[in-house]
């Protein structure tokens, strides 16, 4: 009796392993992060973009064409980010989500806030990025709001509950306690980040928007640069006098690389070179991402 009730429980778990296996397919990694947390223990999320890609203007190739008309359930952020994907997706007869027009969201857009004045290092255009940051235009790096983190995993708890009916109360005990994770990390990041709200501190990359706007912080300017071009003299001289008038401040660059501009400017002042990293190419959860670009901020901003 005890070996059939045994095998009777490996049977049914067995099942449920099958049953888990979802296929879940991300556009970029932070949505990857917040998918793995709720599919912990019954499957893991695969993400499209490899590190350092841009999403703005990713090339796909073939492999990757496959991989998004077979993924049982797609997530991205939407057209304003990935430019890229829209016409592969008119192919695919699979559900697929962009996020930034789930209902419950908060959304920005560039040209809101005061310190929404860039510096462009050259005058003829800027580099694809820069394009998709005119005023009126959504900010789409909306998964660094934690409450829009939250809105996001509970889709995708509702979806693979749908596709996974056996495992529903697992896709929503994970939830609860991503929720949970999430609402003491925030008091901790309020925490040490509400006494830095007064430090200068200028970006090359207007992401951080959302981030800043969750912890009571807000960038003094943007230095907007096309790393293939050199910025003329006049350029570089209108950046050094915000700079200098600043005084002591943080210049934060986003890895893998740091613009060659980020020396000019910084050289001689009383300017310290810090990363900020919006896409969490280091982080394993969701959580560790909102924990380094909050020990970044204050890393720089409390050594002021």
């Amino acid at each position: 009796m005890f070996r059939f009730a045994a095998f009777v429980a490996l049977f049914l778990s067995s099942l449920a392993v099958q049953a888990a296996d979802v296929r879940v397919l991300t556009s970029i990694k932070p949505l990857q992060l917040i998918a793995a947390a709720v599919q912990d223990g019954l499957g893991q999320p695969e993400v499209l973009l490899p590190p350092g890609a841009s999403p703005h203007h990713f090339a796909l190739r073939p492999s990757d064409v496959r991989r998004v008309q077979s993924a049982d359930l797609l997530y991205w952020i939407g057209p304003d980010m990935e430019t890229f994907l829209p016409r592969v997706l008119s192919g695919r007869d699979k559900p697929n989500t962009a996020v930034q027009g789930l209902p419950g969201l908060t959304l920005r857009h560039f040209g809101e806030g005061a310190a929404d004045e860039h510096e462009h290092a050259h005058e003829h255009g800027a580099d694809e990025h820069d394009h998709d940051h005119r005023p009126g235009s959504l900010d789409a790096h909306l998964w660094l709001l934690p409450a829009n983190a939250r809105v996001i995993a509970a889709k995708m708890a509702a979806d693979l509950s749908a596709a996974d009916p056996s495992n529903a109360a697992r896709y929503q005990a994970n939830l609860t306690a991503f929720e949970q994770r999430l609402s003491g990390l925030d008091g901790e990041l309020k925490a040490r980040l509400a006494p830095l709200a007064s430090k200068p501190f200028f970006v090359f990359h207007q992401a951080f928007d959302y981030f800043e706007s969750a912890y009571g912080l807000q960038h003094a300017g943007v230095f907007t640069a096309a790393s293939e071009v050199q910025p003329g003299a006049r350029q570089v001289a209108a950046m050094r006098e915000r700079l200098t008038a600043a005084g002591p401040a943080c210049v934060f660059s986003e890895p893998p690389l740091r613009p060659r501009l980020a020396e000019t400017l910084s050289s001689g002042l009383p300017v310290k070179l810090a990363e900020l990293d919006a896409l969490g190419a280091k982080a394993t959860s969701y959580e560790q991402l909102l924990t380094n670009l909050g020990s970044g901020l204050a890393g720089c901003l409390e050594s002021l």
